[in-house]
């Protein structure tokens, strides 16, 4: 048997460097440049490669242990003596359980790069464009026709576009009470799908022009794993196998299709609303989560008798019950029905229409609408990229579990955004991917954020971020409250919307800010602050006393921090603090 051993080299001038993850075990098949430890500097992380192929006979160092230039680190048998390059990649040693990587050969790939993305969504397209920035070889994978994923295809972006229309509509009849009238608005639905269109291919023929000065190459196709290492692209029956080092997956989510459903072109998910297929007549969307009664916004602005069913007792299941009553009233005002602990329990096709079965405390009843969306939700990609093949661990709905530093079991792996869970926002996914490429580069980088702000870019917009009260009180955090209703504030009344207000939840012994919402027009842009304050450990005097511009709707956020301080003028409220 002819042994070679494996020595530490050169890693710069640290000596005495601590291996956080041995990744090899005695009988592993490695292939030359393979990685075996993962060392961990007061600077960056990096991966120890294999100088020589072989089977490991034994392993030399352990986690904890520190390692300088020369320090033996295994011995492998060589390839000469029965294992060659080709042989299967190691299994990672990971405290995770995992699926057992394939034994046989690696696949032969016609391609290799350091770092390979799949998924070119919010997330996807940041960590490849930080990745690059940071010296490494990119390609990115992903099937749609233009970069930029769900996100600024057929999600976040469209239907924001949308949005604004449907505030345009609704704004402008809202002014007919105030003595300006614009009269009834004339849509028409091609020229509205086109500007949409139009300000999707900016920001995705933007994202392109991104990817070309930073020599990121993309690659169309559908992505699946084929070993540890290697990834099949297949596009229009083509296919190209492409080795990496290291890949990150940013393979998003799809909409949730109830089985029951027919297929009728009168049923649309999220994506299909998108599209704008003409008048919608009497509509119901089947979800009153933010999706769906964000798109149900759009189409009652356009002209529908709109219905929306929910399964839970509240609209918006998740956010704390006080930010959605200002909306579930304005909705109750214009929307034909909302129908509370309701099930949708069968869908049928007929000509003049599709007839819907309901089941609630009261019974079953039956309704015809002319149109249904479906929006109960999205589930991840994860059972959809073989990554099991990998020795990715999936778990049943298709998440993949990852650490502070977005890695998999397989610590060459990465993943990001909708694939490793809740909340599934392109805002996280994005601050994700950043953390992903930064430790793929070799950085210490960690995903350590106190707050992921939520909007639903509804009418009034609903947004929170940080401990919502049900959280707390389920997870028995003491928080107290402070709330400043809009019906105090100036810019609110001058927008003839007063409905709104702002709350914010301190922790009752530093009075630092942990969590807050905001409900009204523009909450989406107001609830960075109450984010930037939780990620600051602000308290409520560093917040009053910052001096916000007069009028606006930013000062309620002031001002609910000048309640709960006990410093507020604008109300008169029993002093509860002494202020400063």
């Amino acid at each position: 048997m002819s042994l070679t051993d494996i020595a530490c080299p050169d890693i710069g001038n640290f000596k005495d460097v601590l291996v956080i993850d041995v990744l090899v075990k005695p009988g592993d098949v490695i292939t030359l440049e393979a990685p075996l430890i993962t060392l961990e500097t007061d600077k960056a992380t990096m991966d120890v490669p294999a100088s020589a192929a072989g089977r490991v006979v034994e392993v030399l160092v352990a986690r904890g242990a520190k390692v300088s230039q020369g320090t033996l680190l295994a011995r492998v048998e060589s390839a000469g003596a029965g294992a060659g390059a080709d042989a299967a990649a190691p299994t990672p040693t990971t405290t995770a359980p995992a699926p057992a990587a394939p034994a046989g050969p690696e696949p032969v790939a016609e391609r290799e790069i350091e770092l390979l993305v799949l998924g070119a969504g919010p997330g996807g397209y940041t960590a490849a464009f930080r990745a690059a920035d940071l010296g490494l070889r990119v390609i990115l994978v992903d099937r749609w026709p233009a970069l930029g994923g769900v996100c600024l295809n057929v999600g976040c972006i469209p239907s924001k576009a949308l949005l604004h229309a449907a505030k345009v509509i609704d704004e402008a009849r809202a002014m007919g009470a105030h003595g300006v009238e614009f009269g009834t608005p004339r849509v028409d639905f091609a020229k509205l799908r086109d500007w949409k269109s139009r300000v999707v291919g900016k920001l995705t023929g933007g994202l392109a022009g991104l990817a070309r000065q930073r020599k990121v190459e993309v690659l169309r196709g559908t992505g699946r794993f084929l070993s540890p290492h290697v990834i099949e692209v297949a596009h229009e029956g083509r296919s190209q196998r492409v080795r990496f080092a290291q890949c990150i997956i940013a393979a998003g989510s799809e909409p949730i299709a109830l089985p029951f459903m027919p297929r009728d072109p009168r049923v649309m998910d999220s994506t299909g609303a998108l599209e704008l297929p003409g008048d919608p007549g009497r509509m119901l969307v089947i979800g009153g989560g933010i999706i769906g009664l964000e798109m149900a916004t759009v189409y009652e602005a356009l002209g529908a008798k709109l219905s929306v069913v929910e399964l839970t007792a509240q609209l918006m299941p998740g956010c704390d019950p006080d930010l959605v009553r200002p909306l579930e009233k304005r909705l109750k005002a214009r929307y034909e029905q909302i129908l509370l602990g309701t099930k949708v329990t069968a869908v049928a096709a007929a000509a003049d229409g599709l007839q819907v079965s309901f089941e609630d405390a009261r019974g079953a009843s039956v309704q015809r609408f002319d149109r249904v969306l479906v929006a109960v939700g999205r589930v991840p990609n994860g059972r959809l990229l073989n990554a099991d093949t990998a020795g990715v661990a999936v778990s049943e709905r298709g998440f993949i579990a990852v650490d502070s530093q977005q890695r998999t079991n397989v610590p060459h792996i990465f993943a990001i955004g909708d694939v490793v869970g809740q909340p599934m926002l392109a805002h996280k996914a994005t601050h994700e991917g950043k953390v992903a490429a930064e430790v793929a580069a070799g950085q210490k980088s960690y995903f350590d954020a106190r707050a992921i702000p939520s909007v639903a870019y509804t009418d009034p917009e609903v947004a929170w971020a940080g401990v919502t009260e049900a959280g707390a009180k389920a997870q028995g955090i003491a928080t107290e409250k402070a709330v400043f209703p809009w019906a105090a504030s100036g810019r609110s009344l001058s927008l003839g919307r007063d409905e709104g207000f702002t709350k914010l939840l301190f922790d009752p012994v530093t009075q630092r800010i942990v969590g807050g919402g905001i409900v009204g027009p523009n909450a989406g842009e107001l609830i960075a602050e109450v984010a930037l304050a939780i990620e600051m450990g602000a308290d409520a005097h560093d917040i009053g006393l910052t001096v916000h511009p007069h009028p606006t709707l930013s000062e309620t956020v002031a001002m609910a921090a000048e309640a709960f301080a006990g410093t507020l003028t604008d109300l008169y409220l029993p002093k509860k603090r002494a202020g400063h």
